[in-house]
């Protein structure tokens, strides 16, 4: 018979079985599963999970001690309601958590979500297929006077922490005055990198982006005016440069046709 919640004899089961695998400290076990099968189903989820965000946020895991890694874990899988059965999206949910759920620690890096962050778009932009539907484009097109295409799968982002220089042996307490500017993307043999650029490189991606039926030089005019610079034609010829090795980087793929 269901119950006041609406919920049949194995649904109660099945979330009480749920709940304990969570949080076995917690939550009961169900009374008619025995005592050594629920840890075993226990401790194998939470294996996998452990197992999984480690290889996700390695530099994360290497300067967490045991505890407190276990710790974070566990509370991930209290706090969080995942919204995917896939593991290559476990790294968005635990981002996700970090950002949004989990009840700030004292011993808890300043500089945590961003790291993790960053740490999850290495791995999406390895396994992105944006490119695949990627619009007919000339991959030799002008990009001063065509419409440089920025590649789906580049990622321009901006923290305030140096988060691809952070590791064991660089373990800032500080936030730097300026922002980190960066760039995660894929070459042409599918390796991800990652470029450290300026703010105006960030501010070039970012209109390429937003106005796609601009040209490389409306671009780069429309930077010179932004920056009040003395001559224009400058910016152009150095944004001409710029453009160029972005392209050979395969951060932007060519022009749009």
């Amino acid at each position: 018979m269901p119950d006041r919640h609406g919920l049949l004899p194995f649904q109660r089961q099945q979330l009480a079985f749920t709940a304990h695998i969570r949080d076995p400290h917690d939550s009961a076990r169900p009374q008619d599963i025995p005592a050594r099968r629920m840890a075993i189903y226990t401790e194998l989820l939470f294996n996998t999970i452990h197992d999984q965000l480690a290889a996700n946020f390695p530099v994360l895991r290497q300067i967490s001690d045991d505890d407190s890694w276990r710790s974070l874990v566990r509370d991930f899988m209290i706090r969080h309601r995942s919204e995917t059965p896939l593991f290559t999206q476990v790294g968005l949910e635990f981002v996700e958590y970090l950002q949004n759920e989990r009840e700030p620690e004292p011993g808890d890096w300043p500089f945590m979500i961003e790291l993790a962050h960053y740490e999850y778009v290495e791995l999406a932009v390895a396994i992105s297929t944006a490119d695949e539907d990627v619009d007919d484009f000339d991959p030799n097109g002008d990009l001063l006077n065509g419409r440089p295409l920025v590649g789906p799968t580049a990622w321009p982002l901006t923290y305030r922490w140096p988060v691809h220089a952070i590791g064991p042996e660089y373990l800032p307490d500080t936030a730097p005055e300026e922002p980190t500017h960066l760039v995660v993307y894929r070459d042409r043999m599918d390796n991800v990198h990652f470029l450290q650029v300026n703010a105006v490189t960030q501010r070039l991606l970012q209109l390429l982006k937003e106005k796609p039926t601009l040209s490389g030089r409306d671009v780069l005019n429309a930077i010179a005016d932004e920056l009040s610079h003395p001559d224009p034609e400058a910016v152009v010829a150095a944004g001409e440069e710029l453009l160029g090795d972005l392209r050979n980087r395969n951060v932007i793929l060519g022009t749009r046709r």
